[in-house]
């Protein structure tokens, strides 16, 4: 059974910090490409960034420069560390297992201003 469980969400003011935490069972981790998304209310979903088998990443270039993923397969996690949040980048952060196509249920950020 494939799981994907977000956590690290919350409430922060802009210019601060979040971490969120993707940690996936019932799938061979280290094989998978594995992403974040986001939705904001009244928008539709999208791709924040991405991290390949090999730790190659790529960015939204909304986040490019504030954001970073990273992955450790010997915990099959995978991480987004968010800095200089903005109010912007309030939304439902989802992961999202690219190789397979399978969704974790989603961890709210909220950005006050």
């Amino acid at each position: 059974q494939v799981q994907l469980v977000e956590s690290g969400g919350g409430l922060v003011q802009a210019g601060g910090s979040l971490r969120l935490s993707c940690a996936a069972s019932g799938i061979i981790f280290r094989l998978n490409v594995m992403d974040w998304y986001r939705q904001a209310p009244g928008k539709q979903r999208e791709l924040v960034a991405g991290i390949s088998s090999g730790g190659s990443t790529n960015y939204a270039d909304s986040v490019k420069g504030r954001f970073t993923i990273s992955r450790d397969n010997a915990k099959n996690t995978v991480y987004l560390q968010m800095n200089s949040l903005k109010p912007e980048d309030t939304g439902v952060y989802y992961c999202y297992a690219h190789t397979i196509g399978y969704w974790g249920q989603g961890t709210q950020v909220t950005v006050s201003s």
